[in-house]
């Protein structure tokens, strides 16, 4: 698939409408059947696609309708995986006291949040996101991104050592499953026609950024850490088991600093240089990164890798003019020829169902405006 010169995606999610929010719980409560739920979230996904499409963007998602999040939603297609929410998960982590402290100062409620945790053998009952692709191929003549939680990612978030330790002996014995089912999932999205596979990793950015802290809230990863190049190296070994031999589709690999609040003081802080070495060797096509802030530094280039530019910010009600959108994208301009450089913005506008960072009303709009700049600037390139 070959894209346009500054080709306008989404990273992934998009908020979606309190009837869908409602299936959700009660799919939950088991008051609602599977099949009804898929109904709605069909409707759900076909008005993401229209205001995707309205926006004039040239790959889209399926604004994640389906899950609960950006990664926990894996609970449900895998067995000896379970759902448990941050409060549940504080019976079983060693810390009680720092994560008891880590509750506290969350800016959404720890009730709010899901984590798949590991309790068995992990194994695929059925695709995690196949499906989704087929609707969404079935109802847009645009390409298509499927976003996958990364294998480190799922590895730190289902390793709580209380509840795994009786399935597998460390970490990095869970690592090989999560590798398998998701090379699994990588090779039939790519039969089935997506034209982007994205890997989310924001996890990394906490690795380099917080390496003192035992625990994090960072997307509900409770595993603990080694030394950060150690886990550097871990996480850039599991990515490249996943897309090792994958052929078709572009592969990427998100990276952020938190997209859990909108108050930017709770998240991480930092730029890309000290993970810059370790991103350079993904074996991926893209690098999907967040830049519309200061708090990601200035764009670098990074070697063999085309860049996922962030230009709009999704947890802000102002929306980015498209002339400052021309700007951001002009200063990547200086590391990237325009065919290398896709703008997006710096991560999903509902990564947590329950506690989206925008309206889909201003999400469009905010889309719309990245479109614009990109018109603009193709139209001065010839």
């Amino acid at each position: 698939m070959r894209f346009p010169p500054l080709a306008t995606t989404m990273v992934g999610s998009w908020p979606r409408p309190d009837a869908l929010l409602r299936a959700q719980s009660r799919k939950r409560k088991g008051e609602l059947s599977r099949a009804e739920f898929e109904k709605l979230a069909d409707e759900a996904v076909l008005d993401a696609l229209k205001r995707q499409e309205r926006a004039g963007l040239d790959l889209v998602t399926d604004g994640e309708q389906r899950r609960d999040n950006f990664y926990s939603f894996v609970a449900e297609k895998l067995s000896g995986v379970r759902m448990m929410t941050m409060l549940e998960l504080l019976d079983h982590v060693e810390d009680k006291a720092g994560f008891e402290k880590i509750l506290r100062t969350l800016d959404v409620p720890a009730s709010s949040l899901s984590n798949p945790t590991c309790v068995g053998r992990i194994e695929r009952r059925e695709p995690l996101a196949v499906g989704e692709l087929r609707f969404t191929k079935a109802h847009t003549s645009k390409p298509v991104k499927v976003p996958l939680p990364g294998p480190y990612l799922l590895t730190r978030a289902m390793w709580v050592k209380e509840l795994a330790r009786p399935h597998y002996a460390s970490k990095e014995e869970l690592s090989r499953d999560i590798v398998r089912v998701l090379r699994d999932e990588a090779r039939e999205l790519a039969a089935a026609g997506a034209d982007f596979i994205q890997f989310d990793e924001p996890v990394l950015t906490e690795v380099v950024f917080a390496p003192k802290a035992t625990r994090t809230f960072m997307c509900a990863s409770l595993a603990e850490r080694g030394d950060p190049k150690e886990e550097l190296e871990f996480a850039v070994r599991l990515i490249n088991e996943v897309t090792a031999g994958l052929k078709g589709p572009l592969t990427g690999v998100h990276v952020c600093r938190g997209n859990w609040s909108r108050d930017e003081s709770t998240l991480r802080r930092g730029d890309y240089a000290p993970l810059a070495p370790d991103l350079e060797r993904l074996n991926v096509d893209q690098l999907v990164l967040e830049y519309a802030t200061e708090r990601a530094g200035d764009v670098r280039p990074f070697g063999g890798k085309s860049l996922g530019l962030g230009v709009v910010n999704p947890r802000t009600d102002e929306v980015e003019s498209p002339e400052r959108i021309e700007a951001s994208v002009r200063r990547a301009l200086a590391h990237y020829p325009p065919d290398r450089l896709f703008l997006n913005p710096d991560c999903g506008f509902g990564t947590f169902s329950r506690s989206p960072m925008n309206s889909a009303d201003v999400a469009e709009r905010k889309l719309a405006a990245m479109v614009e700049a990109a018109r603009r600037l193709r139209g001065q390139a010839g």
